[in-house]
């Protein structure tokens, strides 16, 4: 075989060109190019999976645009919550009419959804429209399922359960020219008991810090300003490296490239935050003053049926860790209301925690059971009607504290790397300070993707109204 000899990388640029030639052939065809749209669903994780699936598209030679109208329209699907699996379905259903009419259209299903069995059979029997299948640990043999999947002319699934490989050096297209996600890990190994997430994205394994530190190095040389390292849970970084490395000596070393001015990263696990992280984030200036901390509870014993592996004793330690050693830090963070068991006590013990921390944020959730998790077949699950009126309560007590919390810089002066045009008013560009609060003041399209000093005038609940200092852009 012509690539047998080759690296993974140089199979798969070797597979791109092989579409490119293809793609060629039918814009001559049809005598227009053709077009490509990737569809995202769920978490950042999935918004830079995206990335790849356009960067090698881009290099196979597809026009990319928005519409699901296009010749190739990928779906990259969540599947964290069940009605997520619905609403791509949905999605399906109405393309099946839309493909009758545009007969070089094809169409693709992966991401986390791909890795449930089950629904890999629905689509067999019920979806036969869909061209080409696969999960979230090949992605970056895309090129080559699409090469099959025209030279085969007929449905390709390509699924794996689990891998241990990780492929550099493919293609991949940034939403933002200024600012990145990185992957520094995959996968993840707590089990948390209502979380899908180890089955379909496998267990933690690490990138190499060099592999790392070239791609944010390559970023930074076309543009980039600032970078957000994922991972399910970035602090287990290194772990099962043949060297292994802590997360908290990454960020050092990412911090001393040239040119890179502010450092973001999610998620952490509070089981695994440690002391010397907190030490670099307070001596690093370059790691925005913004932390998400999931606390999913404040109830020690529902904490420890979720699997959690931390109290709420822990968690408000580490909070005090923090604003010791970083005062001006915004913390952000994920609850969960209903979990199977929840008494109103429980619940109370989130609502303290939630007055004693005064976070920035809360992104909060109602149960729900997810088929597949221990949580799902537990006892003890709570009426919907509790839930709701616990969530309703939590929900405005979040809002109230944020909206304090967050007009503490109002009046001040404060960095705001300029992100895009303000889609309400063009006379307005909108940003974010290096806490991730959000900024609208008076700009133009040239400010876009440089940092600007900005006085924050008033402080809008969440956001705030600013002007700008001066020209003087860093």
């Amino acid at each position: 075989m012509l690539t047998e000899h080759l690296t993974e990388a140089e199979r798969q640029y070797y597979y791109m060109e092989q579409c490119r030639r293809w793609l060629e052939e039918q814009r001559s065809k049809l005598g227009r190019p053709l077009t490509a749209s990737v569809v995202t669903f769920g978490c950042q994780m999935n918004a830079r999976d995206s990335e790849k699936l356009r960067g090698i598209l881009e290099n196979i030679g597809y026009e990319m645009i928005d519409s699901e109208k296009a010749d190739f329209v990928i779906y990259n699907t969540c599947t964290v919550r069940e009605n997520a699996n619905l609403r791509v379905y949905g999605r399906l259903g109405q393309m099946k009419q839309i493909k009758k009419k545009n007969s070089s259209m094809l169409i693709a299903l992966c991401g986390c959804m791909m890795q449930e069995p089950e629904v890999v059979e629905k689509l067999k029997k019920s979806y036969r429209h869909v061209d080409l299948i696969f999960g979230t640990h090949n992605i970056f043999k895309f090129a080559e399922l699409i090469y099959r999947r025209i030279t085969e002319n007929k449905m390709v699934i390509d699924i794996w359960k689990d891998t241990e490989q990780i492929v550099e050096d493919l293609p991949n297209d940034r939403k933002y020219s200024f600012k990145t996600g990185v992957n520094i890990m995959f996968g993840c190994n707590n089990f948390c008991s209502y979380c899908i997430v180890p089955y379909v994205r496998g267990r933690e394994r690490s990138r190499q810090p060099e592999d790392i530190i070239r791609e944010i190095a390559d970023a930074v040389a076309d543009g980039v300003v600032e970078v957000m390292l994922l991972g399910q849970n970035v602090n287990s970084y290194g772990k099962n490296l043949e060297t292994p490395i802590s997360f908290a000596e990454l960020l050092r070393r990412i911090c001393r490239i040239p040119g890179l001015l502010r450092v973001r990263f999610m998620t952490s696990h509070p089981k695994d935050l440690s002391d010397e992280l907190i030490r670099v984030m307070a001596e690093e200036p370059k790691i925005c003053r913004h932390l998400h901390l999931p606390l999913q509870s404040g109830s020690t014993e529902i904490l420890k049926k979720m699997n959690r592996r931390y109290t709420k004793e822990d968690y408000l330690l580490l909070v005090d860790k923090l604003r010791a050693a970083c005062p001006d830090i915004s913390l952000t963070t994920d609850i969960i209301v209903g979990f199977p068991g929840e008494t109103e006590e429980d619940f109370l013990e989130t609502m303290d925690v939630v007055r004693r921390v005064g976070y920035d944020s809360a992104y909060t959730f109602i149960y729900s059971k997810r088929t597949g998790t221990p949580a799902a077949v537990m006892e003890n699950q709570v009426p919907e009607a509790v839930v709701k009126d616990r969530f309703n309560r939590l929900l405005e007590e979040v809002q109230n504290i944020a909206a304090k919390v967050c007009s503490r810089h109002e009046g001040t002066v404060q960095d705001v790397l300029v992100e895009e045009i303000n889609r309400q008013d063009e006379h307005l560009v909108t940003g974010r300070l290096s806490n991730n609060t959000v900024v609208h003041f008076a700009g133009d399209a040239s400010m876009i993707g440089k940092i600007v000093p900005v006085r924050l005038t008033c402080c809008k609940n969440f956001y705030y109204m600013g002007e700008a200092v001066n020209l003087t852009k860093k």
